[in-house]
């Protein structure tokens, strides 16, 4: 579906623009284990992540919680969050297509489950942020995708209209969430695939 209205792209941060692979992460900080995917789904889809990324808790308090809670050494978890950090890198070709999608006059925000030092070090490693005209991060308002409450928080601060925008995100029941809504929504595969979606829509760039 053309459309051709659209002032607004909303990019996701994770998968969209820097890599983020919990499996990875594990792999790293714990070395050869057995069950490396049981363990992500314990550290990555546990109540404590989401306290984290729902700023309930902040960084060094969930890293005292991690301990506590599974028996992990201080070293061990500091090891975790380093790597958390450390294995964001950035996508190919996703910052030029936002900086395309920019120079072509649209407005171009973040909306992002994420936690407030990890959004503190990605603003450090890399120059993408100025160029969003405004940031909705998950730790910052209580809530996470795909939950109405959210994409509300971005169309609310910025005066944004759901019909007049797109949202892109790597996950589908989020891309999913956005299209209830009425933004319409791509799932991102690569900024290739992406800039291709993104012209189906009438974006023009």
């Amino acid at each position: 579906m053309t459309t051709n209205n659209i002032k607004n792209v909303v990019f996701d941060i994770g998968n969209v623009i820097v890599r983020w692979n919990p499996l990875e992460i594990i792999k790293l900080t714990f070395g050869e284990i057995e069950y490396p995917e049981q363990l992500t789904k314990t550290i990555f889809h546990s109540d404590l992540w989401a306290a984290l990324n729902k700023g309930e808790l902040t960084e060094s308090e969930a890293k005292i919680r991690y301990q506590e809670q599974f028996k992990y050494s201080e070293e061990e978890i500091e090891r975790l969050f380093y790597y958390i950090k450390q294995s964001q890198i950035l996508l190919f070709g996703s910052v030029e297509l936002i900086n395309r999608v920019k120079l072509a006059g649209y407005n171009i925000y973040a909306l992002t489950d994420n936690v407030v030092e990890i959004v503190d070090y990605l603003k450090d490693q890399y120059d993408f942020w100025p160029m969003f005209d405004g940031v909705i991060v998950s730790a910052e308002v209580g809530c996470l995708k795909p939950q109405v409450a959210i994409f509300h928080c971005l169309l609310n601060k910025y005066n944004l209209q759901a019909s007049e925008s797109v949202f892109i995100d790597d996950m589908l029941p989020n891309v999913e969430g956005a299209r209830t809504l009425g933004f319409s929504a791509i799932q991102f595969k690569d900024s290739i695939q992406c800039e291709c979606e993104l012209k189906l829509l009438g974006v023009s760039f």
